[in-house]
Parts: structure tokens; C-alpha cells; sequence
């Protein structure tokens, strides 16, 4: 259960935005999701706003590919018919669609880059959170430091897998939490407004056309 929408006592308070569209066409919309938004619907009372059920109001027959987790920002992909969502979720399946993101971590990375590989899998005596566990699905990522201060990294990462919270255990693996997570760093959550996680790139072949495309959503933080 990685969902943070099962959770009893999660604070709910969706931010009141307007769609922010980065691109749409006949077969795909492409959006770019604020922090602090449900993608679907939660499955408790008072967590039914979320992204799919705005853009439905908007666009009706929009249909849900993938997800991001609540307290992540950034790049989400919709579809518009029964045929380009699945050619998109095998786009996901088959590794073929490829992802970038940049967080800010706590502390200062003394290597420029590097590869976690290390499973992940349910923590479940502590749920939602995961863990590095022997018993988990494999998970790899790789991550490049793009600057530094004398207590932050900031890090473009990108993943090999699509494991639940893969990016946030895999860099406390490396013992550099993304600061502002409530779950894995709370120690760090009283200092950010929000998860310092961001979906920065999505690349994948279009549909209809089955070139290959990119699109952007630019950095909040």
C-alpha cells in the first residue's frame, strides 16, 4: 500500500490550480501535475479530487496511463482512446518510455554520479513505506549531481524501473534522503513546503504517429 490516500490520518489538502497543460492532441494529453495532488481518486472519504477527475470535468475522455505519487510534481501522460492507452501502458511495461526527475537531497554527494541497484518492496509492518529488501522487485537508478551547497544535493535522477517510492528509498539508501519527505526524511519535512521530487522528462513514442517525443515540465524548486 504505497498510496498515501489509504492512509486514515493523511492530511488531504489538494492545491486549488488550474490545469496546466504541456501538451494535447487527439490521442494524448500531457500534463503537468502540482505537488500535493492525488493522480486518481483516493479510495477513503474527502480524497476524490485528483488530477484524472479535474481533467474528466475538462476533457471527458481522458483516460489514465500511469501515476505520480501525491507529493511529486511533473510531467503525467493521459490518453484519449481505448488504443492509445494501451499502446501507451506497454510504452510503460517495456521499459521504452523513459523518465527523468530532480530532487534535492540532504547533505552534500561526494561522487558526481552513480547507479543504486537494489531491490525494493513493501515495508509492511511500517505501510506505506518501502524498503530495500532482498525479497523486493529488482529497482535500479541512476543519478548525476547537477550542484551543491554545504548542506543540499541537487540531482537528476533517472530510474530503470518504476518501483512504489523507488527514488525516495534508493536515495536513502545512499544516505541522502530527498529533504521535505514526510515518510522517509520528516526530520527535513519542517524546513520544505513540499517533497523536493520532480518529474522533469517523459519520452515515448506517440501513439499514432509511433515517433518518438519528449516533453518538459520546468523545475518548481
Amino acid at each position: 500500500m504505497s498510496d498515501p490516500s489509504l492512509i486514515p490520518d493523511f492530511a488531504y489538502d489538494p492545491p486549488d490550480t488550474p490545469l496546466a497543460f504541456l501538451h494535447e492532441d487527439a490521442q494524448i494529453l500531457v500534463m503537468d501535475k502540482p505537488a500535493g495532488l492525488l493522480s486518481v481518486p483516493g479510495k477513503l472519504a474527502n480524497r476524490e479530487d485528483s488530477l484524472l477527475t479535474r481533467l474528466q470535468s475538462a476533457r471527458w475522455d481522458t483516460l489514465l496511463v500511469h501515476r505520480l505519487d501525491c507529493d511529486t510534481s511533473g510531467v503525467i501522460i493521459f490518453a484519449r482512446t481505448k488504443q492509445a492507452q494501451g499502446f501507451l501502458g506497454q510504452e510503460f511495461e517495456q521499459r521504452r518510455a523513459q523518465k527523468t526527475y530532480i530532487a534535492r537531497l540532504h547533505g552534500t554527494l561526494a561522487q558526481d554520479s552513480g547507479t543504486v541497484d537494489l531491490p525494493v518492496g513493501s515495508d509492511w509492518a511500517y505501510r506505506p513505506r518501502q524498503k530495500v529488501t532482498p525479497d523486493g522487485k529488482p529497482a535500479q537508478t541512476d543519478w548525476q549531481v547537477i550542484d551543491r551547497t554545504d548542506h543540499e544535493t541537487r540531482v537528476r535522477l533517472t530510474p530503470h524501473t518504476g518501483r512504489s517510492h523507488q527514488l525516495r528509498v534508493h536515495m536513502l539508501a545512499l544516505g541522502h534522503p530527498i529533504v521535505g519527505d514526510q515518510i522517509y526524511a520528516p526530520e527535513t519535512s519542517r524546513n520544505y513546503p513540499r517533497l523536493m521530487l520532480h518529474a522533469e522528462t517523459l519520452s515515448l513514442h506517440h501513439p499514432a504517429t509511433k515517433d518518438r517525443v519528449s516533453f518538459t515540465a520546468p523545475v518548481p524548486f
